[in-house]
């Protein structure tokens, strides 16, 4: 139920509108100052709360500061007698969610609070998403493999640094990319990825720059491409060794200058984006080969990181076993079962040719597979797939 404190020194409003907001089925607080609401707002977390301005001791606009110290998220409406241009403008500056003038239209009020309600709930919505989002993208692991990992990733993250991660299918060069863009100046940007080896090298340059309308058969319409799209932000060039020596030509071009040019127009556009590639093949060889241009691997690997395979960080194994359990547990709405310590010593021997990847799948069919717990008889039966 939405709980409402009304702070206001004229006890007849106090009465009339915590009346008012229990007949509509709010729970309703009400304090006859701003020093008693203080003492109030600290012990109970309100969903909004009503605050006249003019009042003896502490003014409404004190208390606002203050409450927005301690609720920042707690939408405050702002009601006074006294009210003028001036004194809304400066409420809503200092975080109010509005200014409602006296005599109260009790129809605004309502329809006021309900939007303030409204907003509440979508800030602490987004919120646990963001939580959710950043929970499935840890990095788990104490490994000092693991550790040097995230180290560097603390020290780079904020600069603008271009960093090259290099490791094998399945280790989690994408989970190192994001946690680069979520620990920079750019994280409130989009974070935009390209696999380049998923792209036929015929249509990778729209991809990248976009194109204009009528510049090949099927580009019906003007598109934007990646660049554009992660200006401000991250864009991740996923398994950028796949890329056309075509491609990476415009690459080196976008990277020296920050303008791209779209498929079928001459107009430059200017990018503001930072790159992060990666790559599972061995550079030095793909260059030498002359399948990558040597000039370009020296932009994009400002910075190197190499993610380990999991067969190189096997103390991680009971960390990120008891991880993958509690995830996919919760999204099965099942109860989380309880791994052997001679499983994990059996999930330990195992090559991990596939890493992260391949443990992941892995556990998720020792669940389905096993009973009430998973033991190291059901790693030796169900580790490998059936049959082998």
């Amino acid at each position: 139920m939405t709980k409402v404190l009304v702070v206001d020194d004229e006890q007849s409003i106090r009465n009339t509108l915590k009346e008012i907001l229990e007949y509509e089925k709010f729970t309703v607080d009400t304090a006859p100052d701003g020093i008693e609401a203080l003492e109030m707002i600290e012990k109970t977390k309100y969903d909004s709360i009503l605050c006249d301005i003019k009042m003896p001791g502490m003014d409404g606009i004190e208390l606002l500061d203050k409450i927005m110290t301690i609720q920042p998220d707690t939408p405050v409406i702002m009601i006074s007698g006294h009210g003028n241009i001036d004194t809304a403008v400066d409420a809503i500056k200092r975080g109010a969610y509005d200014f409602i003038e006296k005599p109260l239209d009790l129809n605004r009020l309502m329809v006021t609070i309900r939007n303030a309600q409204d907003k509440k709930n979508l800030v602490e919505e987004t919120r646990f998403l963001k939580k959710k989002i950043n929970k499935d993208w840890e990095i788990i692991g104490n490994s000092p493999e693991t550790e040097r990992v995230r180290e560097m990733i603390e020290r780079v993250a904020p600069t603008e640094a271009r960093v090259l991660i290099t490791g094998e299918n399945g280790t989690g060069k994408e989970l190192v990319a994001r946690h680069l863009h979520m620990g920079s100046a750019r994280a409130n940007g989009p974070f935009v990825e390209v696999n380049c080896a998923a792209i036929p090298s015929e249509l990778i340059e729209s991809e990248l720059f976009g194109h204009e309308k009528g510049a090949f058969t099927s580009a019906i319409k003007q598109r934007k491409g990646k660049f554009e799209q992660a200006t401000g932000g991250t864009l991740f060039l996923d398994e950028i060794g796949d890329m056309s020596l075509s491609a990476q030509s415009k690459v080196l071009r976008a990277l020296q200058e920050n303008k791209i040019t779209r498929v079928g127009s001459d107009k430059d556009i200017d990018v503001d984006v930072r790159i992060i590639a990666a790559t599972n093949k061995d550079m030095q060889k793909e260059i030498a080969e002359n399948n990558f241009r040597e000039d370009l691997y020296h932009r994009i690997g400002v910075i190197l990181i190499r993610v380990p395979p999991l067969r190189e960080r096997i103390k991680d194994i009971p960390l990120l076993a008891n991880h993958f359990i509690e995830m996919i547990c919760n999204d099965y709405k099942n109860p989380i079962v309880k791994i052997s310590d001679l499983a994990i010593s059996e999930l330990q021997k195992l090559p991990w040719t596939g890493n992260i990847r391949e443990f992941r799948n892995v556990i998720e069919r020792l669940l389905i597979l096993s009973d009430k717990e998973i033991t190291d008889k059901d790693v030796t039966l169900y580790a490998k797939p059936i049959g082998k």
